[in-house]
C-alpha cells in the first residue's frame, strides 16, 4: 500500500508555490471533471519534469504518481518520493514491480486518485506513443474513470504560461480493446495539449 504522508504533500505544495509561482502563470480548466471522491486515473501529457509538481498545484485532490524505478535508487530520495505518493515501476521488468502494481489497484479500490503518464517519458511539444500495459492491468481488475489532461508551456512575457486542461472522464467500453481505448485517450490528450496529428511521434 502507498506511504503518502500529509506533511510531505503540504511541504511539497509550499515549496512548489515558492519556487514556481514567481516564474510561471498557471491556467487550469476542467477541475470540475475530477471526482470529489472515489477512484480515478489521470492520464497527463508529459512535457517536462515540472509536470509532476505543477499537477499537484492544479488538482484539488492529493494524488499517487507512477514513476520510473530509477528515481527510487537512493534510499533517502525513495523515502521522500513515497511520502509524496510516488509508486516505483520498472517498465522493462514488470514482474519485479508486481507488488507495486497490486498497490496501485488497492489504492484505486479505496477511492484514491492515480497519475499515469501514458507516454512513459518526456515528449516536448509532440506526442509519444501511448503505452497500454498499466491501463490493461487496471482494466483487468476494475473500471475506474480515466481522465485525459493536456499540458502546454508557452513562453512570452516575464512568466511562462502553463495551461492545464483537464478533460472529461472516460470509461473503457466492453466492446473496446485496450489499444483502441489508449489510442482514443492519446488523441484526447493531444487535443487538450493543443497538439495536432502532425505532432505525434512514432517512437515507442
Amino acid at each position: 500500500m502507498g506511504e503518502r504522508k500529509n506533511w510531505a504533500i503540504w511541504f511539497a505544495r509550499i515549496v512548489s508555490k515558492t519556487f514556481f509561482m514567481p516564474l510561471v502563470r498557471l491556467e487550469t480548466e476542467g477541475t470540475e471533471n475530477i471526482p470529489e471522491k472515489g477512484p480515478f486515473v489521470l492520464l497527463p501529457k508529459h512535457q517536462r519534469w515540472e509536470d509532476i509538481p505543477i499537477l499537484g498545484l492544479a488538482t484539488p485532490r492529493p494524488l499517487y504518481y507512477v514513476a520510473k524505478y530509477e528515481l527510487f535508487r537512493n534510499p533517502i530520495i525513495a523515502w521522500f518520493l513515497r511520502s509524496l505518493g510516488g509508486i516505483p515501476l520498472n517498465r522493462q521488468r514488470p514482474m519485479e514491480s508486481r507488488q507495486h502494481i497490486n498497490s496501485m489497484v488497492d489504492l484505486l479500490r479505496i477511492g484514491e486518485g492515480l497519475v499515469i503518464f501514458p507516454e512513459g517519458t518526456y515528449y516536448r511539444e509532440n506526442m509519444g506513443t501511448g503505452r497500454s500495459g498499466l491501463i490493461k492491468l487496471i482494466l483487468a481488475r476494475m473500471s475506474p474513470p480515466f481522465i485525459p489532461i493536456g499540458i502546454r508551456y508557452l513562453k512570452g512575457g516575464p512568466k511562462t504560461l502553463i495551461r492545464i486542461n483537464i478533460g472529461r472522464p472516460f470509461f473503457a467500453g466492453a466492446e473496446d480493446s485496450v489499444n483502441m481505448f489508449v489510442d482514443h485517450m492519446m488523441n484526447e490528450i493531444a487535443g487538450l495539449s493543443e497538439l495536432t496529428g502532425e505532432d505525434f511521434n512514432d517512437r515507442a
